[in-house]
């Protein structure tokens, strides 16, 4: 009871565990690590574009000021980094893909079954089209009800955990959610990103530890 007492995380950690929430191989924390691959980008909004291309039937291109209209969802996630650590019950609002499709902003060609994330820098991440059209995926401008930090994607990322709310539903490690994000493009075959190509794993499903290749 002393050791409990004195380690609270590890006791949360412990009830995290047996509530079948945290991955294997994962450590809770209450921060929120920074983590990315080179340097800061800088951010002009005024010039900043958002773009859908490839395997639809209309490339779609919108201004920050336009990509601020479009419908906005606001989701709960549990996130788990391939570096080991777990941070829970993260707020997150912006813009899903999902909704896009579904309303028709986005008619996505038959043989649309990957996407590739393009960040600033020419950092690229994939996934297939169902996960990213899954309530475990946003396009998010905002985190904990504020702006996102720099550090953290200012001012879009892609970001992707596991929604309590279907918590049996694909998810991925966090890297599979590019900071800085300026398009997603469909493809008809899979096309590993930065990552992926330097050895991490093309599926990276954090409950199999789906690490590296």
């Amino acid at each position: 009871m002393v050791g409990r007492i004195a380690n609270p995380r590890r006791q949360e950690e412990e009830e995290l565990r047996a509530m079948r929430r945290l991955p294997p191989g994962q450590a809770l924390t209450h921060k929120f690590p920074i983590l990315h691959y080179g340097q800061l980008p800088e951010i002009d909004l005024a010039a900043w574009t958002f773009r859908v291309s490839g395997a639809v039937e209309e490339e779609r291109v919108w201004t920050w000021s336009e990509f601020n209209q479009l419908p906005r969802t606001r989701i709960t996630l549990d996130l788990h980094c391939v570096t080991r650590w777990s941070k829970f019950d993260t707020i997150w609002e912006g813009v899903a893909m999902k909704t896009l499709v579904e309303q028709g902003y986005i008619r996505l060609k038959p043989e649309a079954r990957f996407a590739v994330q393009h960040c600033e820098h020419g950092y690229t991440t994939n996934t297939p089209v169902g996960l990213l059209l899954s309530d475990n995926m946003l396009m998010a401008t905002h985190y904990d009800n504020k702006p996102l930090d720099l550090e953290h994607g200012y001012p879009l990322r892609m970001v992707i955990g596991i929604n309590r709310a279907n918590p049996n539903a694909q998810s991925a490690y966090l890297w599979k959610g590019g900071k800085w994000l300026r398009g997603v493009e469909f493809t008809a075959s899979d096309r590993p990103g930065f990552w992926e190509r330097l050895g991490y794993n093309n599926e990276a499903d954090p409950w199999r530890e789906q690490r590296y290749a």
